[in-house]
């Protein structure tokens, strides 16, 4: 078994919790500015100081309300300013905050209520209050819910105003590193989600570790713009961190107002998914090739894509050089300014990036840095930075965390970032964390020599075709994403002769394109599953897809889908990661037409 591990930079103190950072943001920083908050559309400065007054506030308030030490208390709601007063009041609280997705169905809030046993939930809206009255009797543990809509905060401030400081000093006492910080339930892709224990010293050798890693960007001048869903563990670290750094906070619930938020807010740093970047750099193309400079954005872009690789191999030529600096004047400044003209870097997590984005970003002067976790590993347990990149990999363990490559190839962890255990489901414990303390992830990867790691598929996604050939769907779905007019796909060929795909279209991306085709800009995805243009474009993307496979590996047929993967169908997780069993299930004529026609 072949193991790496890097030794620890920051050990966690057996009586440290979350609430100490905040604490002493507000003695020793207070009037400092520590986040800012979107009103009619103007960002406003909050210190530190008023923030913990707002926190100690709802803490106050949850404790009026019933809210134990110990207890957990659920949280819905899209990324905003709030999600973060709740999640360290909650804390403050000595209690355990239990995130759910905006987007849950009421079935999926009553497992979750029912199974955390949560006793109180502040909500978003009131639709998400009226869906959590429809499947109270499924939780019988649940006492009140407040909508953040209808001033939730405001409300238990006012509830708590007798509660003594004495009382939220008597709940810190309560709070040590090993305390249930967190029941955060993974999204799941087949079965009912698990939750992870996730505890105040997971999140403090994550940020503690992890943080310095990125001192760049995450620091006193820096700021961070977190528009994906708080619910998400890798945002939610982030949030924490920003707390430890002091990095001005900012949150975006509307990914369409993007562009605006980037633009308005100004961050030095920003956390997507791959699908983001994939977009941004599509859009860009699109807009140039309207503009009808789209010869010269392809020659900047492999400019960018040069100049990147070059840096890994004793650095770019004068000839390189110059075309670079002349590009970015022309070019890569105005794609720098659409994220806010200040931003200098980005993570990117949930899927891999691929080398081609991965430097064209880093030679636009915006580095991405790819990473890998999971909700069990408390976000990040990998991470590239600037003393150790490598482009294609997810980089090199963080400090105090080992990585070790099983037999069959799964990918192990172990380390201070690894999860107690899952929510009241010791068999589901066991057979995730071994006797040793590895933590099975069940993806399947490599460690070079150097420490880099690298993600080549998933273990239960593992196809094998009828030939006996073991195919990586991910290598192929991945590329196929990267290409402007596809939005979502899914690579199929279990026990069967051969690769095959299903491909949906990208329906933002499409009038732009259908203009420049001479096409009418409004034609329905129905109406181009077989364009012979459109046929064309998914042609070529399959054929650079197959690049990166084996004759055997390649994927021989395709069809096109009128209807896309998402989240609101169901086919997606809130992650954005592909529910393959409910995708087949959905599409298996689709799939059996590829094999007998």
């Amino acid at each position: 078994m072949r193991e790496f591990s890097v030794p620890a930079t920051t050990e966690v103190g057996p009586d440290e919790a979350l609430p100490d950072m905040l604490a002493e943001n507000v003695a020793e920083h207070g009037e400092e500015v520590g986040l800012r908050i979107q009103r009619a559309g103007r960002w406003e400065d909050v210190t530190w100081r008023e923030f913990g007054e707002q926190v100690r506030g709802v803490a106050k308030g949850l404790i009026a309300a019933g809210v134990q030490a110990g207890d957990r208390v659920a949280l819905q709601a899209k990324t905003r300013y709030e999600w973060t007063v709740v999640d360290f009041a909650v804390w403050t609280a000595g209690a355990v905050v239990v995130p759910v997705y905006e987007t849950s169905s009421p079935d999926q809030v009553a497992w979750i209520l029912a199974d955390s046993g949560a006793t109180a939930m502040i909500v978003e809206k009131g639709e998400h209050a009226a869906a959590v009255d429809s499947v109270r009797d499924q939780a019988p543990g649940l006492g009140p819910v407040y909508v953040i809509e209808d001033d939730a905060l405001g409300t238990l401030t006012a509830a708590g105003a007798e509660v003594p400081d004495s009382e939220l000093d008597a709940r810190r006492a309560t709070l040590n590193a090993e305390s249930l910080a967190t029941l955060i339930y993974t999204s799941g892709t087949t079965g009912r989600p698990k939750g992870c224990e996730l505890t105040h010293g997971n999140f403090l050798f994550e940020i503690g570790n992890g943080m310095s890693l990125l001192d760049r960007f995450m620091n006193v001048q820096g700021s961070l713009l977190l528009f994906i869903p708080l619910a998400h563990v890798l945002a939610r670290v982030l949030q924490v961190g920003a707390v430890k750094t002091r990095t001005v906070i900012g949150h975006t619930p509307d990914v369409k107002n993007l562009v605006e938020d980037l633009g308005a807010f100004k961050p030095t740093f920003v956390l997507a998914v791959p699908r983001v970047f994939e977009k941004v750099f599509n859009q860009a193309k699109a807009k140039a090739e309207g503009d009808g400079k789209g010869k010269i954005f392809d020659r900047a872009a492999q400019v960018a894509i040069d100049w990147s690789r070059a840096q890994e191999n004793g650095g770019p030529g004068l000839a390189l050089r110059a075309q670079h600096a002349l590009f970015d004047r022309l070019v890569y400044g105005k794609l720098r300014a659409a994220l806010g003209g200040r931003c200098l870097g980005a993570i990117s997590g949930g899927a891999p990036l691929g080398d081609r984005l991965g430097h064209f970003f880093r030679g636009i002067g915006v580095t991405v840095f790819e990473g890998y976790g999971l909700t069990e590993t408390t976000a990040a347990a990998s991470v590239n930075h600037d003393d150790a990149l490598r482009i294609g990999t997810v980089g090199k363990p963080l400090p105090g965390v080992g990585f070790a490559i099983a037999d069959d190839g799964e990918i192990l962890i172990r380390g201070g970032v690894v999860m107690r255990g899952y929510w009241k489901n010791e068999q589901a414990t066991a057979e995730a964390i071994d006797a040793d303390g590895w933590f099975h992830s069940g993806d399947i990867g490599e460690i070079d020599a150097d420490g880099f790691v690298k993600i080549t598929g998933r273990k239960k996604e593992i196809l094998v075709t009828a030939g006996g050939k073991n195919v990586a769907p991910a290598v192929l779905e991945d590329r196929l994403r990267a290409h402007r007019l596809i939005s979502q796909c899914i690579v199929v060929g279990d026990q069967r002769p051969f690769i095959g795909a299903l491909i949906t279209l990208d329906e933002e991306a499409l009038p732009q394109w259908l203009e420049s085709k001479g096409k009418p800009a409004d034609t329905k995805i129905a109406a181009l599953v077989d364009d012979p243009d459109v046929r064309a474009e998914i042609d070529a993307a399959v054929a650079d897809a197959n690049k990166a496979v084996s004759q055997a590996e390649a994927i021989k047929k395709y069809t096109v889908l009128t209807t896309d993967f998402t989240e609101d169908n169901g086919m997606l997780t809130p992650s954005l990661k592909l529910k393959r069993n409910v995708v087949l299930k959905q599409f298996d004529a689709e799939v059996e037409g590829l094999y007998t026609r």
